[in-house]
């Protein structure tokens, strides 16, 4: 039996999971370890400690799909529709700039429940709070070590955490990776940005005329979205949840310092932007270091694979674009990379 690993449970990890298993016929070992406490990567909810329904999503806030996309990964968008687990946005979103024929689509449980979809559909063992240091070759085998716990070892790994991640990682994989991949991995670069959760009590109302606002005249603040609504989901029940992302300049500025710091000037500037805004009964608050990929690398078409027997293999939106789709795509080269494996 294979035993196969795949590091980030993020979309690229959790997709690549569930081809894995969907494509493969023969017996199939399939753990996917991830450094954070629960799936998303960067598509992550947070829940409310006082209320687990009241959702806040603190990565991506929402899908556009182009028409290019709707077509060609259309099986994918009709199996989230089928599964209610995508919808088309329909709350006003103010300040988006929309091309034409593009489609925008919301999670009604949150952005994080594409991932726990996929990683349901792979059957995968699913490890979190696993922060992989080193990779090293042993009889043919690659050997796993992490922070946590005895080092593992599998046939096949699969890496989909940012490239810098990858570039950090020690053991022989230092040496595997070639020089000419090396300078490809170096040139990938991401923006960095902070974002925020509000956690309201129910019955907290809100007032404003829309579900989310681009701000483009605020040095701190970027994006604001009353999340429930932008959802189409509001109940007497759950109380509202807000979301804030900073600007990147905000972010880079910023990236360094102590989150009680950056959380105090966040709230400084948000109130200039909705003033008189009510007490929140809890708050969340999240650090992308990685947040977008600015600089993807370059001559990869969706994948990088390090080493052939056994295999070891790159992928995520650092070797394709910053979205949704580019996720599809590196998941699909991923899975085209490992048929010779197979």
């Amino acid at each position: 039996m294979a035993r196969v690993l795949i590091v980030g449970a993020g979309l690229t990890g959790s997709l690549c999971a569930a081809l894995l298993r969907r494509e493969t016929s023969g017996p199939l070992y399939l753990t996917v370890w991830d450094k954070a406490g629960d799936a998303g990567g960067r598509m992550t909810t947070a829940s409310s400690p006082h209320n687990s329904q009241c959702t806040a999503d603190l990565g991506a806030q929402y899908i556009t799909c182009t028409p290019h996309y709707a077509k060609k990964h259309q099986s994918f968008y009709d199996e989230l529709f089928a599964h209610g687990i995508l919808k088309p946005l329909t709350s006003p979103i103010e300040g988006m700039v929309m091309k034409e024929g593009d489609c925008n689509f919301v999670a009604p449980q949150g952005v994080s429940s594409i991932i726990k979809h996929y990683l349901k559909e792979s059957g995968a063992e699913v490890y979190f709070k696993q922060c992989v240091t080193q990779i090293n070759l042993r009889n043919d085998k690659w050997e796993v070590s992490r922070e946590t716990g005895c080092p593992k070892q599998f046939d096949l790994v699969v890496l989909t955490m940012p490239v810098p991640q990858i570039l950090q990682l020690h053991g022989d994989i230092t040496n595997l990776i070639s020089e000419c991949q090396r300078q490809q991995l170096e040139t990938v670069s991401y923006s960095s940005r902070y974002a925020l959760g509000l956690f309201y009590e129910a019955g907290t109302k809100i007032d404003v005329p829309w579900a989310g606002q681009y701000i483009t005249s605020n040095p701190c603040v970027r994006f604001v979205s009353i999340d429930n609504k932008k959802r189409n989901i509001e109940s007497s029940e759950i109380g509202p949840s807000l979301v804030i992302h900073t600007t990147v300049p905000f972010g880079v500025t910023y990236l360094e310092h102590k989150i009680e710091d950056v959380q105090e000037l966040i709230f400084q500037q948000l109130e200039n932007i909705l003033p008189g805004l009510p007490q929140p009964i809890a708050t969340k608050y999240q650090k992308w270091r990685y947040s977008q990929v600015t600089n993807a690398a370059a001559n990869c078409p969706g994948q990088m694979t390090l080493h052939l027997k056994p295999f070891l293999v790159c992928g995520g939106d650092g070797f394709t674009q910053s979205n949704f789709d580019g996720c599809i795509t590196s998941a699909l080269c991923v899975l085209e990379a490992l048929k010779n494996y197979f």
